[in-house]
């Protein structure tokens, strides 16, 4: 089982971005997503209504910025539990993979143990470098907290670009003709 936990919300600022950080989550079938930071209704409320209509089960929770500490301590407290922490500055991901440390932590993110995959949304304090398991950086350039995760997720998860939601009311139907959309028992397309 996989956990995204973001350290750092701020509505006024990372409304969008954390959105995104959402969708990412929720189309790889992440299983639960954790953001520690300001209380966004709006949030819960988007989230909610896409899994309402395009399927999946992404389970949110909001939990107030300093409680990262507490969030991590805990999972850190179980032994089963492993944590990886996504930075610009870890070890790169096309050298990572190759070890036998990347075979332990993909069984991870697909068998019953539990996988916290930890990313910013403002500077991550040090304690993070220290207390995660691996730190593990998709480019040692700066980039985008969404797209490390798409391509990390991606990685780390077999078939993730195939994934199906049995409970989707709207389905997107590949097309390289313009978007068809299959709604309940019928297409859209435009």
């Amino acid at each position: 089982m996989v956990t995204i936990l973001r350290i750092g919300h701020r509505i006024k600022r990372d409304k969008r971005i954390t959105t995104h950080l959402a969708l990412v989550a929720r189309a790889f079938g992440v299983e639960r997503l954790v953001i520690a930071g300001d209380k966004d209704e709006n949030l819960l409320n988007t989230l909610a209504k896409v899994n309402s209509e395009w399927g999946g089960n992404l389970q949110l929770k909001l939990i107030p910025y300093d409680d990262w500490k507490t969030f991590i301590h805990n999972w850190k407290a179980d032994t089963r539990k492993r944590i990886v922490h996504l930075t610009m500055y870890g070890e790169n991901l096309s050298i990572f993979e190759k070890s036998k440390e990347f075979l332990s932590l993909k069984k991870l993110s697909q068998g019953s143990s539990d996988l916290l995959v930890v990313v910013g949304g403002e500077k991550i304090p040090g304690k993070v470098f220290k207390i995660a398991d691996w730190n593990i950086a998709i480019s040692n350039q700066p980039h985008s907290e969404v797209a490390s995760l798409a391509v990390f997720l991606d990685h780390i998860k077999d078939n993730a670009l195939q994934i199906q939601f049995s409970n989707a009311i709207k389905q997107i139907i590949p097309s390289m003709e313009g978007n068809k959309i299959l709604l309940g028992n019928r297409k859209n397309g435009k």
